[in-house]
């Protein structure tokens, strides 16, 4: 199908962005990467009078270091993420992430900050984001400010952003040192997680000293384990240990059901996969 008519344009820097985002009102919407609006537009799920690409702000781009914290910029693709040495160094989880995004065409178009505003629970990045403590700069026309990830995803596709503002980048603290893994379920490649799990493991001495899990569609928003997070704190890096402690992953999760599965079938794989999860993320 084709989308309806639209008019379109190309600012180069953030003010020239928000003029035309409040220009637009209720009529416009921002595209990036377009791996997450160019498919709605086509189904004419939505049809927004106005477009506004915002592909040319190269203040958006790039990974930096930032003292404490990494700095993502919105517009840094999947790819750029994927390959850059400091995520991999001081956010490993990231890397194990954005890894498991679609497959190479879209990893290459698809941008870092367009998955998180989008703010799909099936989503691969909302959980690890929400797993290390992020912060989301977002600028309006009020100025910047910056949103705690436990605050920026709101419900269902929706975040904590007014319609008049823009992510620009994502400060992720360093998490140097910790062992990381992206455990997902999928009927085929490349597809939505049914479920999914990213953890963050720092082991002393063969013990879980701490812990971060995130959940994946295990409901309206990613989600954070923290009773397996507490359970697992001074624990061995064992089989057995860890299985006790994952055993609660689904304890106040509100799954959805579908063709994919029902809300059992994933709170059994919220299970299983937080196991898997991070006993390969205790091994390194």
């Amino acid at each position: 199908m084709i989308p309806a008519k639209f008019d379109y344009v190309s600012p180069t820097t953030v003010e020239e962005a928000l003029q035309a985002l409040a220009a637009a009102g209720d009529e416009g919407k921002v595209i990036a990467g377009g791996q997450s609006l160019l498919p709605v537009l086509r189904m004419r799920l939505n049809a927004p009078e106005m477009i506004i690409d915002i592909g040319k702000i190269d203040s958006m781009r790039g990974v930096r270091d930032d003292g404490d914290a990494i700095v993502i910029g919105a517009l840094t693709t999947h790819a750029e993420v994927q390959t850059d040495p400091l995520v991999r160094e001081h956010a490993l989880l990231i890397t194990k992430a954005v890894s498991e995004v679609a497959d190479p065409q879209i990893r290459h178009r698809g941008t870092f900050g367009g998955a998180l505003a989008h703010a799909d629970p099936a989503g691969d990045l909302g959980a690890p984001a929400l797993a290390l403590d992020a912060e989301f700069v977002v600028a309006g026309p009020g100025g910047t400010r910056t949103i705690a990830a436990t605050d920026f995803f709101v419900d269902l596709f929706t975040t904590a952003m007014e319609d008049t503002e823009l992510l620009t980048e994502v400060r992720i603290p360093k998490w140097s040192g910790w062992g990381a893994h992206y455990e997902k379920f999928v009927r085929v490649a490349h597809q939505w997680p049914i479920v999914a799990v990213a953890a963050a493991v720092k082991v002393d001495g063969g013990q879980i000293a701490e812990a971060r899990v995130g959940l994946t569609n295990m409901g309206s928003t990613p989600l954070r384990a923290t009773s397996v997070e507490r359970a697992l704190v001074g624990q061995p890096a064992t089989d057995e240990a860890v299985r006790a402690a994952a055993a609660s992953a689904a304890e106040g999760t509100n799954p959805p059901s579908d063709l994919n599965g029902d809300a059992d079938y994933r709170r059994h794989l919220a299970t299983v996969l937080t196991r898997r999860a991070v006993l390969a993320a205790a091994g390194g």
